[in-house]
């Protein structure tokens, strides 16, 4: 948390108040926030940068400078906030961009992160760093065909193999539980068993699942990200003994790569060869 919808949604919020604006200086509050380069010089090359565009790509939030690329990844708990006048610094601030628009109204763009785990990157390459990612499900790319393909190329349990950022990027837990009981395949399901009509089918999934939750400003599902409610609208996850809403059989949990997964064993059987 935050996923693919979640993260579209900061960046959609913050695009109006932070484009066309200068960086007028970087406060550094955690050190380790920010992954390259270092905070000296990080300090140095985004002071005078202004900000031509705001985009996303996977889980990263794309700030595109005159010079350079500011890549934001909030991991578990970061979020971004603009604030506007004069402000103080909140408990978790890690990094606090001094923003001036063209009339000289100064407003601030902060990196909040409780548990310390998100990253900034300040690069004149950004592939250096988005370069492994996988298509985008989104994207023109992401084709039932090729899914298909890319899945009998490996022989990998399912649910996993979609939370691999190299595979397909953006997608996490809660989108993947959502799109594999919506396409009616397990979890712990063979890459390279899945059928042609089957991967068309979580293909659209995939798709559905994503656009419903960025309709939805994302999910709120704790303290960390607030303001969507797609949690409301969930098929599977977090309803474990709830009933399946497809055919009435209680949902189950379980853990799978270190994650939990939820399940219905009748929508979703587990075919084993």
């Amino acid at each position: 948390m935050p996923e693919l919808p979640e993260v579209e949604t900061v960046a959609r919020t913050i695009e109006p108040d932070v484009i066309g604006r200068t960086i007028t200086a970087a406060d550094i509050r955690w050190a380790r926030t920010v992954a390259t380069p270092s905070p000296k010089k990080f300090k140095e090359q985004v002071q005078g940068q202004r900000i031509l565009g705001v985009s996303r790509r996977a889980k990263y939030i794309v700030l595109q400078l005159e010079n350079y690329n500011l890549l934001i990844h909030l991991r578990m708990s970061g979020d971004l906030a603009v604030r506007k006048g004069k402000i103080q610094a909140e408990k978790h601030d890690r990094l606090i961009l001094s923003l001036r628009g063209k009339r000289g109204e100064e407003s601030y763009l902060a990196f909040n992160d409780t548990r310390k785990f998100g990253r900034v990157w300040l690069t004149d390459q950004p592939e250096t760093v988005l370069g492994k990612l996988g298509p985008e499900p989104l994207g023109k790319e992401f084709t039932p065909q090729w899914l298909h393909e890319n899945l009998h190329k490996r022989s990998r349990q399912l649910k996993p193999l979609l939370l691999d950022q190299t595979f397909l990027a953006g997608v996490g837990n809660i989108y993947a539980d959502e799109s594999l009981h919506m396409a009616k395949l397990h979890p712990l399901g063979l890459s390279n068993a899945v059928t042609l009509k089957q991967a068309a089918a979580l293909c659209e999934a995939i798709k559905s699942v994503l656009k419903e939750g960025i309709r939805r400003n994302g999910a709120s599902i704790d303290w960390v990200y607030r303001g969507g409610e797609y949690q409301n609208y969930f098929r599977v996850y977090d309803r474990e003994g709830k009933p399946c809403l497809t055919c009435g059989t209680e949902i189950q949990k379980f853990t799978v790569g270190q994650r939990g997964t939820h399940v219905c064993p009748t929508c979703q059987p587990l075919e084993r060869k």
